[in-house]
């Protein structure tokens, strides 16, 4: 195992788009949203029965937040949350065309000779 060579392969910088999800910008951004949650409540040494006390949320949603179990959150509940622990969110949106991440992979397909596809029309 020593003398063996590994593959790199370099990420898209969404884990789940990575893994093929079909909703991997919402999954990427609640886990980013609830990785404040808990920063949050690091920073002020907060146990999920304290944070239920001073946000009126129950301890079991800060126990599923700090599990990662995040299918239960939307992504205005998660905001609305950051914001009862005194914290604000502040969005920037960068929207890419997924047709240039189409092309690459059919690009690397065909390469791979699975697939062939006929060039676009001239404009």
């Amino acid at each position: 195992m020593k003398g063996e060579e590994l593959d790199v392969v370099r990420g898209s910088g969404n884990v789940f788009r990575d893994l093929g999800h079909a909703s991997a910008d919402a999954e990427q951004f609640k886990a980013i949203l609830a990785a404040e949650i808990i920063k949050a409540l690091d920073r002020e040494r907060l146990t999920v029965r304290a944070a239920h006390s001073r946000t009126g949320i129950a301890a079991a949603d800060f126990s599923r937040i700090r599990n990662a179990d995040l299918g239960r959150f939307t992504v205005d509940r998660l905001m609305s949350i950051i914001n009862r622990l005194g914290s604000r969110v502040e969005v920037k949106v960068r929207v890419r065309h997924a047709e240039g991440q189409a092309h690459a992979e059919t690009t690397r397909l065909e390469r791979e000779n699975r697939v062939s596809v006929p060039p676009d029309p001239p404009a």
